[in-house]
């Protein structure tokens, strides 16, 4: 920054929005929580919850919200809806990368009590060390009850001390599985890791009930704006709460008699593992929430058809930012910075299934809400990961465009983006379920 010029200043929306992703992210340890949260802050909005095994009572004008695990949808039908009337999809997903609780996790060596965790998708494994971590997820008792559990900052992942590893600033090698247990108490103390999670669900359980888990570690420390001028924010789980959660905020903010279709934010779980799960975006959760929506709407299957043939999915997860220390790495030419808007993913090889048309879309959006776009596509030498776009258009034949905020840091247990950008993609998004 030059001598004496000032960051500009953040906008107060942009900051509200980024303490609220921060509440978001506080209160989405695992993706159970998320989902949870997602019905949550939905019913307190006036959105009726939707049971699977139940018959659904939809109409027009009415506002749903159905969990399936770590997924969850929720459904805007605008009062004019029809059998016809396409659908515009938020798509996002749940899941971050990090470990997961092994079964029979408790542990002893060395003197130290330890949890047993396998790895969860593909972590930056280095940035989870010498943090106080927390277990969270879910566990289910013999009676077939399911309990959300969260146990607080309870583990840590202890780094060798450079005394005994005199190279270590030469290149760390974390093994998988001998580096990566976390400590969680002394051995004299008969600390229980299933005890603990059971002690911590609202309703507490004895963990001589508890007959199956799904629980995640997660980092504890609060997300929070910092840098000059407050312009950056720290947070975990940006990959993909901070979409979640600006999809979430677009879709409770949209008025049911503006939207040019039926509105429909999809939480998918599992992304991270390549989404093929009963939750994920390559099983048959959207799929099954569309078809029943289209149902109460009096659509046959023609009907059907034609609305998924002029529906649009934006399929949003974070992307990265150009690294300053590692420019090199990115494309030469398109190259988007933090705090410079949503970026559009595109991929000639469709590991992103932005087209032309989608395209259009999505710029006419970010210009419709004010905000700033830019473009993302790879260094031809580094291939780029996917996202649940090309899974959806693939599943449902409905057009995609793939877009994101930046970051840096991405799958680290701390990523970062620039304060204004989650607000900037939100109102992308509410510009998109009404134009």
């Amino acid at each position: 920054m030059p001598e004496n010029v000032a960051p500009a200043p953040v906008p107060d929306a942009a900051l509200a929005h980024a303490e609220d992703l921060g509440a978001f992210v506080t209160a989405s340890p695992s993706s159970y929580h998320a989902a949870a949260e997602v019905a949550r802050r939905a019913e307190a909005a006036g959105f009726t919850r939707l049971d699977e095994t139940a018959a659904w009572d939809v109409a027009p004008g009415g506002r749903y919200v159905v969990v399936r695990d770590g997924a969850a949808i929720a459904v805007v039908v605008p009062p004019s809806a029809g059998p016809t009337t396409p659908f515009t999809v938020l798509g996002t997903h749940t899941d971050s990368p990090g470990f997961k609780l092994k079964p029979r996790p408790t542990t002893t060596n060395g003197g130290w009590v330890q949890a047993g965790v396998e790895v969860y998708g593909g972590p930056l494994l280095n940035s989870w060390l010498d943090r106080e971590l927390e277990l969270a997820g879910r566990v289910v008792t013999r009676d077939g009850a399911e309990h959300l559990v969260r146990t607080g900052p309870f583990a840590r992942i202890p780094q060798l001390a450079i005394h005994l590893d005199r190279q270590v600033n030469d290149g760390l090698t974390l093994d998988k599985q001998r580096h990566t247990q976390p400590v969680v108490g002394l051995a004299e103390s008969s600390a229980d890791v299933l005890e603990a999670l059971a002690a911590s669900a609202e309703a507490p359980v004895r963990a001589a009930d508890v007959v199956g888990h799904d629980v995640m570690v997660a980092d504890t420390q609060p997300p929070r704006a910092f840098g000059a001028g407050g312009t950056l924010w720290a947070s975990g789980r940006l990959d993909n709460l901070l979409s979640t959660h600006a999809a979430l905020v677009a879709l409770l903010g949209a008025a049911p008699e503006d939207l040019t279709g039926v509105a429909v934010l999809a939480a998918f779980d599992h992304e991270e593992l390549g989404s093929e799960s009963r939750s994920g975006a390559a099983g048959p959760f959207l799929e099954d929430v569309l078809g029943r929506v289209s149902a109460a709407l009096g659509a046959g299957d023609e009907d059907r058809r034609r609305a998924f043939a002029s529906s649009l999915c934006v399929s949003s997860d974070v992307g990265h930012a150009v690294h300053p220390n590692y420019g090199e790495r990115h494309d030469p030419v398109n190259r988007p910075v933090a705090g410079g808007g949503p970026i559009l993913k595109l991929n000639a090889n469709q590991r992103y299934a932005s087209d032309a048309h989608g395209a259009a879309r999505w710029h006419a959006a970010c210009a419709a809400a004010g905000v700033p776009s830019q473009e993302f596509v790879s260094n031809n030498a580094i291939p780029c990961g996917s996202t649940i776009g090309p899974i959806t258009a693939t599943r449902l034949g409905i057009r995609v465009v793939d877009v994101g905020a930046a970051i840096l840091s991405m799958h680290s247990a701390r990523e970062l983006t620039a304060v204004v950008d989650p607000w900037y993609l939100s109102r992308a998004m509410g510009a998109v379920l009404v134009g």
